[in-house]
């Protein structure tokens, strides 16, 4: 059975694992952004693979209902909760360290390596949180638009679309935050998190207040670049950008003009798109659906057959429609940013600081026994133990699907 190992075992380092968790989670936490402000739930030992996360549900307001009647006592009210359970995964890698490089700078190695495994753990955790995130079904388009592949480069986040993702929120009746990070006072306020790229367009606003203008010193939020109309913005390089899944040429046509082959190197997005029953694909101009897609091994060249045949000819796009305005002429189209408004319990996650989710594993040379006869091998990993994040209440996010600036 593996064991994990602490550095004081090891014999040849004063550092121990403790410092290295320590590392690890400080690198991580240099990337989460998403993750820091939804509700928090720790996972107990042997209680299954899922977490609640719960929500009260508002007292319905009667007017009738709650008139007084003269010394009669009317009857209680009861409480009542929303849960919400969502499936926990695992997270991890490793690297391994010879036993060369260990004679000459083995703590070095190990505390780059838990930094670099931060970092790498931190950026999945926010983009798991991420799209937790964007799957709301609340959502605004600028200028009036109203689906993303409608939404150009022009139709940039502005003022106006702040205040009236706050009026949404409010009339929703979001509940805002009232404490900072460390759990310090704070004015009421909402969290936008949005790309360096929407902030840039912000900025130009006379109305924008940077940090630095703050007429009251407040303790921020890591990444807080400024507030406006009762919302602080947080920035992540992390942010959501829907981009287009599919944009590539025909690199044959098969007989019976049902199926075409296409050349790599594939995306993720392609994988996934692809992947959904009866997506959909443009040619030329025309719309068509997908029957199957099969990617070779190598990932150099793919097979998409169609539910009914189709006009193509070598060197033709291939496209999606799926992200923003389509270029009439290249079919190209216009990368979409999400920018997230929010007030408190709007979504939930696992509290990665608590119940030692985020772990670092060493293990050193001759762990391995006759795995690793010559004591050439140790690893430095890393783990989240169990992470999951969830939407609990839609109607407190907004996400604001928006172009920018070039």
């Amino acid at each position: 059975m593996a064991t994990q190992t602490t550095l004081s075992t090891i014999g040849n380092s004063g550092l121990n694992k403790t410092y290295y968790d320590r590392k690890l989670l400080e690198t991580a936490k240099t990337r989460l952004v998403h993750a820091t402000f939804g509700q928090k739930r720790s996972i107990p030992r042997n209680n299954g693979k899922r977490v609640e996360f719960r929500r009260y549900n508002l007292f319905t307001p009667d007017q009738d209902a709650l008139v007084l009647t003269e010394g009669v006592t009317p009857e209680g009210q009861s409480l009542s909760q929303s849960t919400c359970e969502v499936p926990v995964k695992q997270y991890g890698a490793y690297v391994e360290v010879s036993d060369l490089l260990d004679l000459t700078a083995y703590d070095q190695v190990i505390a780059d390596s838990a930094e670099l495994l931060g970092e790498q753990l931190g950026t999945v955790i926010e983009w798991v949180t991420r799209d937790a995130m964007c799957a709301t079904t609340n959502v605004q388009y600028p200028n009036g638009k109203t689906a993303r592949n409608a939404v150009g480069a022009s139709d940039k986040l502005t003022v106006d679309e702040i205040r009236k993702a706050v009026r949404t929120l409010k009339k929703n009746k979001a509940r805002p935050f009232m404490s900072a990070a460390d759990g310090s006072a704070r004015k009421p306020h909402f969290i936008c998190i949005c790309s360096p790229e929407a902030t840039y367009d912000l900025q130009s606003d006379s109305l924008w207040q940077d940090v630095s203008k703050y007429s009251n010193a407040e303790q921020i939020y890591t990444g807080e670049i400024g507030r406006l109309f009762g919302v602080v913005f947080v920035e992540s390089t992390e942010a959501k950008v829907y981009g287009q899944s599919v944009y590539t040429t025909v690199a044959s046509v098969a007989a019976d003009n049902k199926s075409i082959t296409v050349d790599g190197p594939f995306s993720a997005e392609f994988r996934a798109y692809l992947a959904a029953a009866s997506c959909k694909l443009y040619i030329g101009s025309n719309e068509y659906t997908v029957s199957s897609a099969v990617i070779n091994d190598a990932g150099t060249s793919a097979t998409i057959s169609f539910s009914s045949t189709v006009s193509a000819s070598v060197g033709g796009k291939v496209y999606s429609d799926d992200s923003g305005l389509l270029d009439g002429t290249t079919k190209k189209a216009v990368p979409i940013h999400a920018t997230l408004v929010f007030g408190a319990d709007a979504y939930g996650v696992i509290d990665v600081d608590g119940s030692g989710t985020m772990e670092t594993i060493i293990k050193p040379h001759g762990s391995s026994g006759s795995l690793d006869p010559l004591n050439q091998r140790a690893t430095v990993g890393a783990k989240v133990a169990a992470y999951a994040a969830k939407v609990l209440n839609p109607l407190w996010i907004v996400k604001i699907e928006h172009g920018v600036s070039a």
